[in-house]
């Protein structure tokens, strides 16, 4: 059985097989070479030290690589790293790529079934003419289905874009019923389309990487120009529909600065962006504290750069024990015990004595 990156422990030995993330050489104040490698699983990643034999392990592999590394882990700043003896080159035939990639939890066929069935329920015919027609096509059904919804802050794993997408037509068919006058069809289709190009933009055959197309482009455009050509094929779109849809891509990042093209100018558009932002957010702080759990000191995860903060983690077995006593319990207790109290008191004098009256 492989040895996973979130089993490792403190001065345990390691010697098993990772993909290789990244890699650096460098040169220490001593002037000897040192090399930092980047090495991933399904589970997590971890950085590896070389400090010997450097020149003759770099020329061994390259990123993207597998490489098995016999070392020793120990924690360094809190963080788990491998001190690296020794590496040895492996051969895609010598793995099984479901070691090394993590994927959504929710298996390929659940979400396609999903998408499928959210598309029936599109009533526009134009709409939903053109979500057949992306999905249709195999190999782009293939490639929805199969790739990250980012190569680093949310949805991280294979699968991760159409489970992410799904959750925010989930989002959406929470919400519409709150207000009167949404065109839950164009947010639906918002919600499936608005990341739509990130299956041109990133790669993700072993490790999650930008393509050419995705750094020079970026999938906002990326996915404009495939909702046009898809578009192009059905006689009769009405202009002001394709128009809509468009901004909806166009526009759900929400700020220029977060790389949005356009701002929100519709309602369907503001609230795609809210419920988008929502989802993203939620599952990338939960991936952050999931990570960081089993090692957390107190309650405290470690600062999460893109989000600026750390965030605080209740401890598990204090939330049990709170929601193990019943605070509705104590009261209606308390409220039955006085009110058995009463009862045995002399009770008020609030109706005549019927007795004067005989």
């Amino acid at each position: 059985m492989k040895q996973l990156v979130a089993d490792l422990m403190d001065k345990g030995v390691v010697d098993t097989t990772f993909m290789v993330k990244d890699k650096v050489v460098a040169t220490a104040k001593n002037g000897k070479p040192y090399m930092n490698v980047r090495l991933v699983d399904k589970s997590g990643e971890v950085d590896g030290k070389v400090w010997d034999n450097v020149e003759q392990l770099s020329t061994a592999f390259v990123k993207d690589d597998f490489i098995h590394v016999r070392g020793t882990a120990s924690q360094y700043m809190g963080k788990m790293q491998v001190t690296i003896k020794d590496i040895v080159y492996c051969k895609d035939s010598d793995v099984n790529l479901a070691d090394f990639m993590a994927v959504s939890p929710i298996p390929q066929q659940e979400l396609i079934a999903e998408l499928l069935q959210v598309i029936k329920t599109l009533e526009n015919p134009y709409l939903r003419a053109l979500m057949q027609g992306f999905v249709k096509d195999a190999a782009f059904l293939s490639s929805y289905a199969s790739a990250p919804a980012a190569k680093g802050m949310h949805h991280v794993y294979l699968g991760g874009l159409l489970e992410h997408s799904l959750s925010v037509v989930r989002l959406v068919d929470a919400v519409v019923p709150l207000y009167g006058d949404m065109d839950r069809d164009l947010l639906v289709v918002g919600a499936l389309l608005h990341d739509v190009g990130k299956v041109l933009e990133l790669r993700y055959e072993r490790s999650f990487d930008y393509t050419n197309a995705g750094r020079l482009i970026g999938h906002i455009t990326l996915g404009v120009e495939m909702v046009t050509d898809q578009i192009r094929r059905i006689s009769g779109f009405p202009d002001e529909l394709a128009m809509l849809v468009k901004h909806m891509l166009l526009s759900h990042h929400g700020q220029y600065e977060y790389g949005s093209p356009k701002r929100p100018k519709t309602v369907e558009a503001v609230l795609l962006h809210y419920l988008d932002d929502m989802d993203s957010k939620v599952n990338g702080v939960r991936a952050h504290i999931a990570r960081e759990r089993d090692g957390l000191e107190g309650n405290w995860t470690s600062f999460h750069r893109m989000y600026n903060l750390n965030f605080y983690v209740p401890d598990e077995q204090e939330v049990a024990e709170v929601l193990s006593q019943d605070p509705a319990a104590d009261v209606l207790s308390a409220v039955t015990a006085d009110t058995h109290k009463e009862s045995k008191e002399e009770p008020l004098a609030t109706s005549p004595n019927l007795s004067l009256f005989e």
